[in-house]
């Protein structure tokens, strides 16, 4: 399971126009589900998700974590993660979680955030999305389990 995390100042989803999601300060997850991942995977990467220490502290050091810097989720679904671009100019989804298999984790994922205190907006699985982000620093990191 692959989550790409980028710390942001804000980040918003919008579908066909109308805005879905939306947060402030917080993390844009973009996740990915891989062939073979499953509950104990999608807990794993939702904790080390919630608990990276990528805002500053004080000192400004990144050695706060999402609840410490009192920040947002927006989690949103994308299967590209789990392409193989080692080959060729085209990107193989061979290694892609199935559709219904993505949609089971990337909701799991969704819930267990939620019922662990966090706000937590998502995007809409499967739809054409777009994403608009103001990274801040920028932090991005490809968290996988």
């Amino acid at each position: 399971m692959i989550g790409l995390i980028q710390r942001v100042s804000e980040a918003k989803v919008v579908v066909d126009g109308e805005t879905i999601g939306e947060i402030g300060k917080g993390l844009l997850v973009l996740l990915g589900v891989e062939q073979g991942d499953d509950i104990e995977k999608m807990q794993k990467l939702a904790t080390k998700v919630m608990s990276y220490r990528v805002f500053s502290d004080e000192n400004g050091k990144m050695n706060l974590n999402l609840e410490q810097a009192g920040g947002s989720l927006l989690v949103v679904s994308q299967f590209t993660l789990a392409a193989d671009t080692s080959r060729g100019l085209r990107p193989s989804f061979s290694g892609a979680g199935t559709p219904d298999q993505a949609r089971e984790l990337y909701n799991a994922f969704v819930d267990f955030c939620k019922s662990k205190g966090v706000n937590t907006q998502t995007g809409q699985f499967a739809a054409d999305m777009k994403v608009s982000l103001l990274n801040d620093g920028p932090v991005t990191f490809n968290l996988q389990v």
